[in-house]
């Protein structure tokens, strides 16, 4: 569960980190009310991603009006997939330094990571690849959290042993977020050093385990209108199915995790990327291909679709007639590529033959056609 910037700030100021004083607009009224009483503001779009700023989705306002005309603009634009509900009006800071700070599970090390810049207001993913001596890290012990001298410790790594004993403490408040939210990545970037010599939020991410979701029923009551996911992954997950967006453009659908990931790699090894893996279990009866493939052909990137499907309990020829019902259902255009075996996999593929869908006898097979239909724009 992502969370809109104005709701992790809500989290933050529980926390009791500083944020600045804002308000939700949901109409360019609203913002200019807001301007109102906050005096000169960020109008800033509310959606789970980041990039807002380039996107044209955050705009300064001195004056009410301004503030209107900049919700104007913002309400209802696209950002990455994503339509604008609202906007978070918040009161414009006085900047004196930019930094970052944040955590997230680093996989590969199979623990928890604090960073820390002093180089905040640009994406990390740049920092790390342009100067990645600029971030300090730290890997607390998962059982006591952070101490007091590793956090110190941190800060003069980042260059900012002038703030140590402040950084010291918002360290501490922000790391809370994981006992007590099941947060899985927290940012604050910009965390801005005001000309008052203040350490403010000036923005913040905050994304919570889904598997810890029933712990956190009162964030769903009191959120759940307006927070939205990847919208491919928020579909996938009312229809039942496991699903994770990807970049590319091909889609796949398998029965099996581990099916799925292998599908994803001979992808990637015949000179395509994956739109996105989608698992739809042990079976693969028409009404669960139709809401796999319904989903993947929501995204526009998509050229073409890749079903590897091993028919055990499902017989392969059951396997063909419910992709054959879907694609028909759907009216789908696009190449669609399927590799069937196991049980009756000779019957079930003649099916698809007869039909107008020619199978790949191997994996590896399969992924090199349909890298080479998208390829050739073939429909």
């Amino acid at each position: 569960m992502k969370l809109l910037e104005y709701q992790a700030k809500e989290v933050l100021d529980s926390l009791g980190i500083a944020i600045p004083p804002g308000l939700v607009a949901r109409t360019a009224d609203e913002a200019a009310a807001a301007a109102s009483r906050l005096g000169p503001v960020a109008v800033k779009a509310q959606v789970p991603v980041g990039g807002r700023g380039k996107a044209g989705g955050i705009k300064l306002a001195g004056t009410p009006e301004e503030a209107r005309k900049a919700a104007e603009l913002i309400i209802g634009m696209d950002i990455k997939g994503f339509k604008v509900p609202l906007v978070y009006c918040e009161a414009a800071l006085e900047i004196e330094r930019e930094l970052y700070l944040g955590f997230t599970v680093d996989r590969d090390a199979r623990a928890n990571i604090l960073m820390l810049s002093a180089k905040g207001g640009m994406d990390i993913e740049q920092v790390a690849e342009e100067s990645p001596d600029s971030i300090a890290r730290l890997y607390p012990n998962p059982w006591r959290g952070p101490l007091d001298f590793e956090l110190a410790q941190l800060a003069y790594d980042a260059g900012l042993g002038e703030l140590v004993r402040p950084m010291t403490a918002l360290i501490k408040k922000l790391y809370r977020a994981i006992p007590d939210y099941d947060a899985l990545t927290a940012e604050i970037n910009p965390l801005v050093v005001t000309k008052a010599g203040d350490i403010v939020a000036g923005d913040a991410k905050l994304e919570i385990d889904d598997n810890a979701a029933w712990r956190h029923k009162d964030l769903e009551q009191r959120y759940g209108a307006v927070i939205q996911g990847d919208p491919y992954e928020v579909e996938a997950k009312k229809r039942g199915l496991t699903y994770v967006s990807l970049e590319g453009d091909i889609g796949i659908i398998g029965n099996g995790a581990g099916l799925c990931m292998s599908t994803l790699d001979l992808v990637q090894r015949a000179g395509g990327q994956a739109a996105n893996f989608c698992d739809i279990g042990g079976g693969a009866k028409a009404e669960v291909v139709e809401n796999a493939l319904a989903v993947i052909l929501m995204n526009r990137r998509v050229k073409g679709v890749l079903i590897n499907v091993f028919g055990g309990i499902t017989r392969g020829d059951e396997v063909a007639k419910g992709i054959i019902t879907a694609r028909d259902n759907l009216q789908m255009k696009l190449p669609l590529v399927v590799r069937l075996s196991g049980t009756r996999e000779e019957e079930g593929r003649e099916i698809l033959r007869r039909n107008g869908i020619e199978p790949g006898v191997s994996a590896w097979e399969a992924a090199q056609k349909i890298v080479e239909l998208t390829k050739a724009g073939v429909r």
